[in-house]
């Protein structure tokens, strides 16, 4: 071996052991992503499955609201904002989950999975359409326990008609919210069947964190239905009329909205606080001559008060032949 062979001998040793070691490096590096890429996708695997639902609330339990549309939404979100339950304790379905994005990012689970949904649950809310009731249920069936309580918002649907398609004996509740659900203002009609006290003072607890609550007999859900949820829309078009009218004798239209919600919240707090009936408050405001019956007396004229109670009726109607 020359002198030359013996001085490049090591220099070539150390250039094959340090390509040795960045390949080796570079192997790890790849074990490593494999590794992270593996992991990351168990936890996502995990979450759909098993949904974040670590919270308890006021009852103990966790919520799954079964249908993410405007009633369920409201539900959720007067839940959470009442400090009922926890974000974290609600999980609500969907099957286009990105419609309730806004609630995944308030802490709330969202999954298109309902019977996921149902099994980490104690409390189903089905808050779906008449028309998809009993595919649901069918779908939902075997992860129903005797410790579930189920509570229907659906219209049309009896107590009856809930028993006979889910058919194990267990605490089934109809409830009428309607949307001021939203910021605790509900008024929610309760019929049951199959429930014990303490199953009944759950449910009512939970609806009286979002309003007032009524316990009624099943027989009169649709009327429920028409006079408390139908009856926030009616409410809305009277006030509508009245920002129309105000903007009419010179309001601006935030102005009248103002004027006009606030003053039907009042006149609503007047009857529930102080117990009286409209016309003992009517007359506080209506003199001799003046102008408040003038205005009335000219609406009743024109049909006020029949035409609200034909559309009650005609609401109703459609309910039952449904």
């Amino acid at each position: 071996m020359s002198n030359k062979d013996k001085w490049e001998m090591p220099i070539k040793i150390n250039v094959v052991k340090k390509n040795m070691q960045k390949k080796e490096t570079g192997q790890n590096k790849i074990a490593k992503n494999k590794t992270e890429i593996t992991q990351k996708l168990t936890a996502k695997l995990n979450l759909l499955q098993n949904p974040p639902l670590g919270g308890r609330g006021a009852y103990g339990g966790a919520i799954a609201i079964i249908g993410g549309g405007n009633l369920g939404k409201s539900i959720a979100l007067g839940l959470v904002q009442s400090n009922y339950a926890k974000p974290e304790n609600i999980i609500v379905t969907r099957r286009n989950v990105a419609a309730i994005n806004d609630l995944q990012q308030m802490g709330i689970a969202t999954t298109t999975n309902n019977v996921v949904a149902v099994q980490q649950a104690n409390i189903v809310l089905l808050c779906v359409k008449p028309y998809q009731i009993a595919e649901v249920i069918k779908t939902i069936q075997k992860a129903i326990t005797n410790n579930h309580i189920i509570i229907s918002v659906v219209t049309g649907v009896s107590l009856v008609d809930l028993q006979l398609m889910i058919t194990k004996k267990i605490a089934l509740f109809r409830a009428m919210p309607n949307t001021a659900i939203a910021v605790q203002q509900s008024m929610t009609c309760i019929s049951h069947s199959n429930a014990t006290n303490e199953h009944i003072e759950t449910v009512t607890q939970l609806f009286a964190n979002v309003g007032r609550v009524a316990i009624i007999e099943d027989a009169l859900m649709d009327a429920a239905t028409v006079l408390g949820a139908c009856g926030t829309a009616y409410a809305m078009r009277y006030i509508r009329a009245n920002i129309q009218g105000g903007i009419e004798i010179g309001f601006d239209s935030k102005t009248a909205t103002l004027i006009a919600a606030q003053t039907v919240l009042g006149a609503a707090d007047l009857l529930l606080q102080k117990n009286t009936h409209p016309e003992a408050e009517i007359d506080k405001v209506t003199t001799p001559k003046g102008c408040t019956i003038a205005g009335l007396n000219e609406m009743e004229h024109q049909g006020f008060s029949s035409s609200l109670i034909k559309g009650i009726q005609t609401s109703y109607y459609k309910i039952v032949k449904v």
